[in-house]
């Protein structure tokens, strides 16, 4: 099961939450109807409102916040979530500009907003101190999140993400990306073809890249385009690529787990260098995963971040 729970972010953009295990139970005195909404991977969700869930959530041990990825929504987490919910109260975030959360044409789509949408979920859902499980984009907000609310954020994982600055020629090369793809694409099969096989970034045949574009994709009377705006990713983008963000990582008081898939695009030296500047950083490593770790590689995921899950709950 899978419960969509309405949140409100900065500059009140609204943001779709999805909490993964057995729904709570109901008041008998609350009649509030339901509203159903289309099912995706994450299963048949209700729709419910953030305000006052930390009272009529199911009792687990411990939040998990989970973040995703620039161009990422909250189903590439449901396997992960679904172990999860086994102990925790785990909810994972269509950030702003993603999957079916807000996309205001004049929204910010800054760091700071990021920041304090994750933080407004936090506070809404009832979840903190939680832990925050980030990929890419959703780990820098994370470990940024961590520095300015430690209050809120007892354990993180950072899965991926690089702290150097990467710089304008990154930037282009993304946008000329963007640019490079065959959309409209005729069918979901075409999709998982381009981005699993034909896309030029691509070393490799890897079928869970093209299961991951397949899931952010939507069908318009012309065929399939992403469900989110190419130009609100590259605005996202350009917030953090040309700074490093090393200071923030000094700041982390909570324990932290660094994950790194082998093929992925955080390097093994950097990663290290990320563990030794937080105060309480863990490396781990996945064989055989790209930057899609969790996509790649979903057992040896597991296998890496659940002793730190365990040791943060035994603090």
């Amino acid at each position: 099961m899978a419960r969509r729970i309405d949140v409100t972010g900065a500059g009140g953009v609204r943001l779709a939450a999805w909490e993964f295990g057995d729904p709570p139970k109901k008041d008998p005195a609350d009649n509030r109807s339901e509203a159903m909404i289309p099912a995706q991977s994450t299963g048949e969700p209700s729709r419910e409102n953030g305000a006052g869930l930390g009272s009529t959530a199911p009792e687990r041990t411990t939040g998990v916040l989970l973040l995703h990825g620039l161009m990422g929504r909250a189903s590439h987490w449901a396997s992960t979530a679904r172990w999860l919910s086994e102990r925790h109260r785990a909810v994972a975030l269509d950030q702003r500009g993603h999957g079916q959360s807000e996309k205001p044409p004049k929204a910010a789509f800054t760091r700071e907003a990021y920041v304090e949408d994750a933080e407004a979920a936090l506070e809404q859902l009832g979840l903190g101190p939680a832990v925050l499980v980030g990929h890419a984009m959703g780990a820098l907000t994370g470990w940024q999140l961590a520095a300015k609310r430690p209050d809120l954020i007892s354990g993180l994982i950072i899965c991926d993400m690089r702290a150097s600055a990467l710089g304008a020629a990154s930037q282009r090369e993304w946008a000329d990306w963007f640019e490079s793809w065959p959309v409209p694409f005729a069918t979901l099969a075409d999709v998982r073809k381009w981005f699993g096989e034909d896309d030029p970034w691509v070393e490799r045949p890897n079928p869970a890249r093209g299961e991951f574009y397949a899931e952010v994709m939507q069908e318009s009377p012309d065929g399939w385009r992403p469900v989110f705006e190419p130009e609100q990713m590259l605005k996202s983008r350009e917030t953090w690529v040309y700074d490093a963000h090393w200071e923030e990582l000094t700041q982390v008081r909570c324990p932290t787990l660094v994950v790194r898939g082998l093929d992925g695009e955080l390097g093994r030296a950097e990663a290290q260098e990320m563990v030794r500047v937080l105060p309480l950083g863990e490396y781990a490593e996945v064989a055989e995963a790209g930057h899609l770790v969790h996509y790649d590689q979903p057992e040896g995921w597991r296998t890496a971040i659940e002793p730190f899950l365990d040791g943060v709950l035994a603090r």
